[in-house]
């Protein structure tokens, strides 16, 4: 079996641009001292993730969880909002910040996303929105979805922190949803250290949008809303004008490790690789794997063999956010609600994946899970 030095192999880690690249930003900040509020970087960077990403609206925070929750205070919603338990958490905590209660829908099998054929039966009177995952940039049906929530006068807020720059049908996937919100954070395909953003639709919800995340100012002394500090500084900015320069290549270069991946792991007994859509593009921000009853090892014997060996994949996500104990006294967090979700907790595995993963470490973990066959 290949061997590779103690060090330890993450399941993902940020690509870093050229250093002697970012010190001329660095120099431009410390000559103007412009370091946030809408600096010159700012601005330039909301208009290049427009054009990049193919929209028409965007605005920029400090990180996706608060850009999360101020989605949900600009549509001003309330009640309940049903959501996945199959995410990372911030997902639902957003909910919980904005004194709203989620309503657990189990997902589809084939792509982890909110399966749209249970969501009818979770609606209530009290029913506001509508908060789906783009669970490892799988695209949602965005059109059963949409059709739900016209039909019942919902909102819908796409957390979508894994799809940046996914186009489905030909154009931008954020384009769906009432608002989308993405994460900048460092383990993110595109990052800005920390970051997010929030899509909108239209220039006045922006607006709202961009008050909010200043505290509600909308000019020196007129405050319109209880808003928060949101705001992305002209670090993160400038780190992410320098990124969006080699996006393309660090997609790139992860789409090469995926690749090796379904040609090396697909037709081993008890691992299942799971299918791409055929109508949208992939950023190859996830590899993750189901680990079969039929496989020699549990998921949790084939997680431990890794990391005895350096390899730290990780169990996205597990345990389910319903099983957390600020949620699990919810009725739609009972496990019979929710089986596909606690089947795919209890499987997946996510596999290193990033630009800089040598093909020697890729090697050595296909030969960790093929070798106990």
């Amino acid at each position: 079996m290949p061997t590779l030095p103690n060090n330890s192999i993450p399941v993902t880690q940020p690509f870093l641009p050229p250093l002697e690249e970012f010190i001329p930003y660095l120099e431009h900040i410390w000559e103007n001292r412009w370091l946030t509020n809408n600096g010159p970087f700012h601005q330039q960077l909301e208009e290049a993730l427009c054009v990049y990403l193919g929209v028409q609206h965007i605005s920029l925070f400090t990180n996706g969880t608060i850009a999360l929750v101020t989605a949900l205070q600009a549509l001003r919603i309330t009640g309940e909002v049903i959501t996945t338990p199959y995410s990372f958490v911030a997902t639902s905590h957003s909910l919980l910040w904005n004194n709203l209660k989620p309503v657990f829908v189990d997902i589809d099998p084939q792509n982890f996303n909110l399966d749209p054929a249970r969501i009818e039966a979770a609606i209530t009177p009290h029913t506001t929105a509508i908060m789906p995952v783009h669970c490892y940039a799988n695209p949602c049906d965005v059109e059963t979805i949409q059709r739900i929530a016209d039909n019942y006068g919902l909102r819908i807020i796409y957390d979508a922190a894994h799809a940046f720059s996914i186009n489905y049908k030909d154009q931008s996937l954020l384009r769906h949803g009432d608002l989308s919100v993405l994460s900048f954070h460092a383990t993110k395909v595109f990052n800005t250290f920390e970051g997010g953003a929030i899509i909108s639709q239209d220039a006045k919800t922006k607006q709202r949008i961009d008050y909010l995340k200043n505290f509600g100012f909308a000019d020196e002394v007129t405050i319109t809303a209880p808003g928060i500090n949101g705001k992305m500084s002209e670090f993160q900015a400038a780190f992410g004008l320098l990124q969006l320069k080699y996006v393309n290549e660090a997609i790139a270069l992860r789409k090469k490790i995926d690749d090796q991946y379904r040609i090396h792991l697909g037709k081993v007994p008890g691992i299942t690789v799971p299918i791409q859509s055929n109508y949208a593009t992939r950023n190859y921000s996830y590899f993750p794997i189901l680990v079969e009853e039929n496989y020699p090892l549990t998921r949790d014997e084939l997680y431990e063999k890794l990391r005895q060996n350096n390899i730290l994949a990780r169990r996205y996500f597990y345990p389910l956010i319903s099983e957390m104990p600020m949620y699990r006294g919810l009725a739609s967090s009972k496990s019979d609600n929710l089986p596909i979700a606690h089947q795919m907790a209890n499987k997946v595995l996510c596999l290193p994946i990033y630009a800089e993963l040598s093909k020697a470490e890729q090697a050595l973990i296909c030969e960790i899970i093929r070798s106990v066959i």
